[in-house]
């Protein structure tokens, strides 16, 4: 598991209304926590260790989804704090994921974050390409999105969630009510990296990070 530890405060879905609590869900709703928000900052903390030389920032994910916005708001605090600016682009299906790197080519972003959503995860290949191209140094919010030939990848291990989920499902079979069952917390993260694609784009990967990595593809 990756030595990334991300802040626990507010995480989805708590934050956006979902859930009464984390403890007791209430209503008709249980589930798992994914971190989406808290890892947000985490990748731009990432990025900045990786790349220290990076000033400019952008953020590319579909702001229409209600747990989008919050992505963002982390994004920018720890963006600010880094000293570097930030800049979101909104891509609210296929057809903006071009316009929207044509944007960062000229707005001279020269590090990028991806946020997890439908449309970023639909177009996973097309971005990973499209950032190769530019030579953007990226992070993605999960491995799939390295595997397709991307940079970096630091998130949850969805895999893992799914097989815990399978335990929730067993017990409201049995007779539980969601409302009465936790929301979980993710208990692995994994920090992937493409060795391979960054000798492609003629990045070094400080081996201190190789070091810390779950998984380096070569």
């Amino acid at each position: 598991m990756s030595s990334f530890g991300p802040n626990r405060t507010s995480p989805l879905p708590l934050g956006v209304g979902v859930v009464a609590s984390l403890a007791q869900p209430g209503g008709n709703v249980t589930g798992f926590s994914a971190f989406v928000t808290e890892l947000s900052g985490k990748r731009v903390e990432l990025l900045k260790e990786t790349f220290p030389s990076i000033a400019r920032v952008g953020f590319l994910l579909n702001m229409g989804n209600p747990v989008s916005p919050p992505q963002w708001e982390a994004t920018l605090s720890v963006a600010k704090t880094l000293g570097l600016s930030a800049e979101v682009f909104d891509v609210r299906g296929d057809l903006d994921i071009a316009g929207a790197f044509a944007a960062m080519r000229q707005r001279r972003v020269n590090a990028l974050s991806v946020g997890i959503d439908a449309v970023t995860q639909a177009n996973a290949a097309t971005i990973a390409k499209l950032a190769a191209e530019q030579k953007l140094p990226t992070a993605y919010p999960a491995r799939e999105f390295v595997e397709l030939g991307g940079l970096l990848s630091y998130g949850v291990d969805y895999p893992d969630l799914y097989y815990r989920a399978a335990g929730l499902i067993d017990k409201i079979f049995k007779g539980a009510r969601p409302a009465n069952l936790p929301v979980d917390q993710p208990t692995k993260l994994e920090l992937v990296i493409n060795l391979k694609m960054a000798k492609s784009l003629g990045l070094e990967v400080p081996p201190m990070l190789l070091a810390r990595a779950d998984e380096v593809i070569e």
